[in-house]
């Protein structure tokens, strides 16, 4: 990812967004995948506080690590 990219740790609640963008080798990639989460996917963060963040996609709710949402480029929808 390039540095001026937006990262889903960096979304506002409420906010939808599309992944555009997973960073960080196969297992991660493979996680958020069985998770509903890859590339192209349209996301609405439900929190984002100091702990992990919960978002809705494909009507499920999912939380992820923080470290793990840093790795996800997204575009405000």
């Amino acid at each position: 990812m390039h540095p001026s990219d937006t990262n889903l740790s960096q979304i506002k609640p409420g906010s939808p967004a599309r992944i555009v963008e997973i960073g960080g080798g196969h297992g991660v990639r493979q996680k958020l995948n069985l998770r509903g989460i890859s590339e192209g996917s349209v996301v609405r963060v439900i929190s984002n506080g100091h702990g992990p963040v919960t978002i809705e996609v494909d009507r499920n709710t999912v939380s992820i690590g923080r470290g793990m949402a840093q790795k996800i480029g997204v575009v405000t929808v």
